[in-house]
């Protein structure tokens, strides 16, 4: 759900690996902010199941449909998908900027504008930083930036901005990751450097 509909800077994120899937599950992003959900797929699968048998919580409610048609429009004509693969090449420059300040950043990955930055302790053993991931989170939060942390270990924050985000916008969230990665990394610096 979450990397459809522009997030990849393509419509779907299959489309950037070559892939035709049968189905493909919609939600989200679709509705702009509204409760919907769709299906679709190739004929023979979707024509499969008896009449009445496919369906959801949020299919076919009129106003979200309405809802759904504006925000496609919304994307083509301001490409938006263009404008997800600027995001995400402006949060990479940057997290890579961080990558080599603060040896806390791991891995930075992504695809247009769903992008990843893992945290760990050690680049070597790449032992996570679940505890220091919370640390910013919170500080974040305490700034007005609200995060999304996730993976196995919970040490990756994730960058899932809105894809209208204004470009002062997006460089204030940087501003304040960055300065989160401060807060958690540079006491330990001075630290060792005292010792």
């Amino acid at each position: 759900m979450q990397s459809g509909f522009a997030r990849t800077g393509k419509w779907f994120a299959s489309e950037h690996f070559g892939i035709e899937p049968d189905l493909i599950a919609m939600a989200k992003s679709l509705g702009g902010g509204m409760p919907i959900a769709a299906v679709t797929g190739r004929a023979e699968i979707m024509d499969a199941p008896g009449v009445g048998s496919l369906g959801g919580t949020f299919c076919g409610h009129p106003l979200s449909c309405a809802a759904a048609l504006a925000v496609i429009e919304t994307i083509e004509k301001e490409n938006l998908l263009n404008r997800s693969i600027g995001i995400g090449r402006r949060f990479e420059d940057r997290a890579r900027v961080w990558q080599k300040k603060y040896p806390l950043v791991g891995e930075v990955r992504g695809l247009g504008g769903m992008c990843a930055m893992e945290l760990v302790r050690d680049a070597v053993t790449r032992e996570p930083a679940d505890a220091e991931t919370k640390q910013i989170a919170r500080f974040c939060y305490e700034h007005g930036l609200i995060t999304i942390t996730a993976g196995t270990f919970n040490n990756v924050i994730r960058i899932l901005v809105p894809l209208i985000v204004t470009d002062e916008q997006f460089d204030e969230g940087l501003a304040i990751i960055e300065a989160a990665l401060a807060s958690v990394t540079e006491p330990k610096h001075a630290a060792l450097s005292h010792a």
